[in-house]
Parts: C-alpha cells; structure tokens; sequence
C-alpha cells in the first residue's frame, strides 16, 4: 500500500512539474534574432535616425521596425522578416521597383554578435543585393550631416492669437515628391528659455493617424494632411518634461506665438515645463534584452536624461516602476552584482523568476546606474508590477509596449 501510495505521489508531481511556464511560454520581449532573414530599407549609425527613418516608412504604410546589428555596428530598419530567403529576395525586388527604398537589399543573418550569454560564436551573415544575388561588402548609411539647433529667443511669446498669412508660408517639395510646407517647432525650457531636444509628431486629426515625427529647432518640411478640414494636432512628448498639444490647421496656422519668420518658415513654439509631483512618465527609449534585466545600448540617451533630470532639482524623489508582457515565469537574465556595464549581456547570469522578479530587476539595474552616477539612494524607490497592469492584450500586435518602465515623481 505503502508502494502505491509513493509511486501516485511521484505521479502527481510529475505532472504538477510539467505544466510549470518554461521561459518559451512567457510572453515577452520580441526575440533580436526571430527570422533569419530581414529585408532591410536603410542602415543609421545613429539610432535616432532610424526612428525618424522608421517613422516616415510608417507613414507610406510599411510594418517597419529598426534594430541594432552589432555585426556592422549600425541600425537597420526593416519591413520584412521571414526564414524564407526566396520570400525576402522577392519583397526586396519589389521594393527596389515599386518604392521610394530603390536600393533595398536583404540581410541574412543573426543581429548579435552573440546568441546566447555563454558567448559563443557569431552565425555567419551577409548582406545580399537582391537583383544580383551577391554580397554587399560595404553597407552605406543614411545618416543626414548634423544640423545645428537655432538658438531659442528669449522674449516671450505674444499672448493674443495672431493668424498667419498662407500666402507667406513657403511651399516646398518634400524630399520623396509630395508637396510641403517648411515648419520649424521651436522647443525650449519654460524656467531659461533653452532649447531642448525632441521631436514632435502630426497627427492628422480627420484621420487620426499619424502623419510622421519631426526634429524640434531644426527646418523641417510637413506634407499638406489633404484632408476635409486640414486640422493637425502636434504633439511633443520629451522625457522628463510634460507633454505638450497644439492643434492647427494647416493652410492657415495660428495660435500663441505662431509666426513665419524670415525664411519662410512657419515657427510653432512648444514651451516646455519639467514634471510636477505625481506625473508618471514613460520611458518610451528605453530598451531591454529578451527575459533580461539589462539595458540595450540605445537606451542610454534617456537614462542620461533621467540622471540629467535629477541632477538638476536635487528635490526631486522618484519611484521607478517595472512593467512586462504578462505574468507567467520563465528564464532571468541579470548582470552580475559586481558589474558595471548597464547595456550589455556579458557575463550576464540565467536564472529563473517570476514576471514580477523580472520587472523588479529591471528597475533595479535603472536604480543602480543613477547611483554609479551619484545620485543618492535614499532619493529613488522601486515599485515592481510583473503583468499585472498592461496597457494592450498580451497577445496584440502592440504587446511589446507592455514593457516599459516609467518614473513617477513623488517630491520637487
């Protein structure tokens, strides 16, 4: 009876033991190296290029996604995924004759230099010519010489609201054909009236879709939305400062401090105010590997951010919260204690933990890179939510923003 009773036993916890969440069933970040071909559009040396890059893609109706290939050292933005190599040649192609992308190519190949943590060996890839079918040993980027911001003025914008006149808003041709108008969205610091560095994105109101994202303090050019009342809503969203709204209409902008200046150059100003106590931020650029608790390389702009935040109202106390793509367990990835490199997966150690453990630690790597760089602990707290408060379906094809961290400010 006794034999029974310890073989039914063993029988129970084997099955108790398989229905255990493997790493596989949580649903997470998107794997770096999904497919093993991607059919490529343009290659940036600078990340935000290739947000900008992907941005205008989206506006011509492309699923276009950007990431890191470390073997080439250089962002690609792609359309297409696939294991199919024919399937990714034949979009290629059609691209090349039917788009703007005329020299599309596709890349086989793994993104990482190194497919797991224990470091091995990186898979072979290429970059592919699609009509040729031949190696492309030289990749040229599509990086755009640096422009310099204008400074910003420091008189204050006229209160009433004054029209501007369309007949002195200079009509360009935008750089792939549709006819445009020069903007230029002035973004500065409400407390000194320096300019700040962001981007503002269109939205064409009728539509409600996005029209594209645009360069503050620099001469951009902005498609006519050819809508029924041409409204436009503008929208700047920069880390560590309350987001800003202006909606105009477009052959006749106007507003507070709306004025077309010497270039022709319609000017909208975007005054922007650091967070008050209990705004929650998201930190929308900050990136993190598959099932890791460790930053990607892209992520340090807005961290700086957040220490520059910091640094400059010694008041402000914060509580960082950690959010994932559902709430089962799987594999961790963390750095070891003693490390001091926040955008890397060497050394990095496998675990096993629970979604919440996972969020945790993804707060605390952000926690531990404002103390390496003298912030006080006493001024942060860690608040770790696993899955439990997605803002899409774990399973929608929006799920990826699930995982996120955001800031809230408890003191100024």
């Amino acid at each position: 009876m006794k034999t029974l009773r310890f073989f039914a036993l063993v029988g129970i916890f084997s099955v108790l033991y398989t229905m255990q969440p493997t790493a596989a069933s949580r649903p997470d970040q998107v794997e770096l190296d999904e497919f093993q071909n991607y059919v490529v559009i343009g290659a940036f040396k600078y990340y935000r290029n290739a947000v900008r890059f992907s941005d205008h893609a989206h506006a011509l109706s492309l699923n276009a996604k950007y990431e890191k290939n470390s073997v080439r050292n250089l962002y690609y933005v792609y359309v297409l995924g696939t294991n199919d190599r024919n399937v990714a040649i034949e979009e290629a192609k059609r691209l090349r004759a039917e788009s703007e992308f005329t020299d599309t190519w596709v890349y086989s190949g793994s993104f990482n230099k190194e497919n797991n943590v224990s470091g091995t060996t990186a898979v072979a890839s290429a970059d592919i010519n699609p009509v040729t079918d031949q190696k492309i040993e030289t990749v040229s980027t599509k990086d755009q010489p640096a422009e310099t911001a204008p400074s910003v003025e420091t008189t204050t914008p006229p209160a009433q609201e004054t029209p501007v006149e369309t007949s002195t808003a200079k009509s360009a041709e935008l750089d792939n054909g549709v006819a445009g108008k020069n903007f230029l969205f002035k973004l500065y610091r409400a407390v000194d009236n320096n300019a700040v560095e962001g981007d503002v994105d269109a939205i064409d109101v009728d539509r409600t879709r996005k029209m594209g994202s645009y360069k503050g303090n620099a001469p951009v050019k902005v498609a006519d939305p050819l809508s029924k009342t041409d409204s436009v809503l503008l929208v700047c969203e920069v880390f560590g400062y309350r987001k800003v709204q202006r909606q105009i209409n477009y052959n006749s902008p106007q507003g507070e401090g709306i004025e077309v200046n010497g270039e022709g150059e319609v000017v909208v100003p975007f005054e922007l105010m650091r967070l008050k106590k209990g705004d929650i931020a998201v930190m929308y650029n900050v990136y993190f590997y598959k099932d890791a608790a460790i930053m990607r390389p892209e992520s340090r702009y807005e961290v700086t951010s957040l220490l520059n935040m910091l640094n400059e109202n010694t008041k402000y106390k914060i509580r960082i919260h950690g959010h994932t793509n559902g709430g089962a367990s799987g594999k961790i990835i963390s750095r070891p204690k003693d490390s001091e490199d926040f955008f890397s997966l060497t050394g990095a150690q496998e675990g096993i933990g629970t979604a919440k453990k996972l969020s945790e630690e993804r707060g605390q790597i952000i926690f531990d890179y404002l103390v390496k760089n003298g912030i006080d602990p006493s001024r942060m707290q860690i608040k770790a939510w696993g899955g439990k408060r997605p803002i899409h379906d774990k399973n929608s094809s929006r799920a990826q923003e699930n995982v996120r961290v955001e800031i809230e400010i408890l003191e100024e």
